[in-house]
């Protein structure tokens, strides 16, 4: 009797181990595929990882994509895209990434990103950090 329940109390370990690494397996990549979209210029389809809250502030892609080139450079154009630690909780991921810019500069990206009602991921911020400074 014991053993069936070690069993059952290790498969549920691992079944929420699976799904953890499932829900950051997606999410890095809808960040991977923004990435690649701000790579080839296409606004639309990296304003389309873009979570409902983020397109009721910038309304359309080029507005968007404008915002990003301005404000988030490293993200837009850079040398290296890593991923580095995640966490998720409930609906929700945390995904830091290490980021170095056009100009070698090592930047912490950390995305986040909320599992949507139709069962994708969609980024719901980003903050940008350069690397040695203090928040």
């Amino acid at each position: 009797m014991r053993i069936a329940a070690l069993l059952v109390t290790i498969s549920v370990i691992f079944s929420s181990v699976a799904a953890y690494a499932d829900d950051v397996t997606a999410a890095q990549g809808v960040i991977r595929a923004q990435e690649q979209a701000f790579a080839r210029d296409d606004a639309a389809g990296a304003y389309s990882h873009a979570a409902p809250a983020i397109r009721e502030i910038f309304p359309a892609p080029d507005i968007f994509m404008s915002m990003v080139q301005n404000g988030y450079a490293p993200v837009y154009r850079h040398k290296s895209f890593e991923f580095g630690d995640s966490k998720s909780e409930g609906g929700s991921i945390s995904q830091h990434v290490h980021i170095v810019d056009a100009n070698g500069e090592a930047w912490e990206a950390l995305y986040t990103l909320e599992l949507q009602p139709n069962g994708s991921y969609k980024i719901t911020g980003c903050s940008l950090l350069k690397v040695g400074r203090e928040v």
